[in-house]
């Protein structure tokens, strides 16, 4: 199963950083967050990624590109440029990471509509390139596989800057993406997908969040998993400090692996 993750935005509330590399690549410890989500996926066996890039997108190629031979000593012969890799060093990620240009512009919803040929006609995962959780991603498709809807989102309880989202047991009645007050459960990604998502996303300007998730609250083919234990985006720098204070401390929830 192939995860979708939203690497694209500006992200400009976190602009310390993001002015010189896209927030996916802002480092918790000395990886950047992209790679704590991919572990998180990782953990549970999914190790097939499709990043969706778009600003400093560049950037993120260049990471992996750079990646295997940066964590491995090897031999360089200048004259024909061929590398042999001494023995690998520490742990191998048998990752398969796609990673596609989706426009700078392109919105949450496009970004997802653009990379439709490499999902296919699979189920499939999708989250966001800030946030991280210690949410059971089987526990999550095993819901998303017993109740038969287009999507899942996974339903979270941060504070009430956030957007909330109104249940009917587990069908979600009403989705509203960052209200000026209110509290409750919201949107924290990792969504479970099936492809009939794709008709609800009409091109690059649409939001995923906004008309795409709520006719599929309105049709009904969208339920949430409720998860109470943790979960935190990197919105700020002090959301930033928060994670790395927990991460440099060993006492970061997310850490499945």
């Amino acid at each position: 199963m192939k995860v979708i993750i939203l690497a694209g935005g500006l992200g400009t509330r976190l602009s310390e950083e993001t002015s010189i590399r896209p927030k996916p690549m802002v480092e918790i410890g000395e990886y950047p967050i992209l790679w704590h989500i991919m572990h998180i996926y990782a953990s549970f066996g999914i190790n097939e990624f499709v990043i969706a890039l778009g600003y400093k997108g560049d950037y993120i190629k260049n990471y992996f590109l750079e990646y295997f031979y940066l964590r491995n000593s090897f031999t360089i012969n200048l004259g024909n440029g061929k590398i042999n890799i001494h023995d690998q060093e520490g742990d191998k990620e048998d990752w398969i990471v796609h990673l596609v240009d989706t426009g700078f512009s392109t919105e949450t919803g496009g970004r997802i509509k653009r990379v439709k040929d490499l999902v296919g006609d699979e189920t499939f995962m999708m989250t966001y390139g800030d946030g991280v959780s210690n949410v059971n991603i089987q526990n999550v498709l095993d819901f998303h596989k017993k109740h038969k809807k287009y999507a899942t989102v996974t339903a979270v309880r941060p504070s009430a800057r956030f957007g909330n989202i109104e249940f009917k047991g587990n069908n979600i009645l009403r989705f509203s993406e960052k209200p000026q007050t209110g509290e409750g459960w919201i949107n924290g990604g990792y969504f479970i997908l099936e492809p009939e998502v794709f008709d609800y996303i009409k091109g690059d300007d649409i939001i995923f969040e906004k008309e795409p998730l709520e006719k599929l609250a309105s049709d009904g083919q969208l339920v949430a998993y409720k998860h109470e234990d943790f979960w935190q985006c990197m919105d700020t720098l002090r959301d930033k400090r928060l994670l790395e204070e927990l991460w440099i401390n060993q006492k970061a929830p997310w850490k499945l692996w």
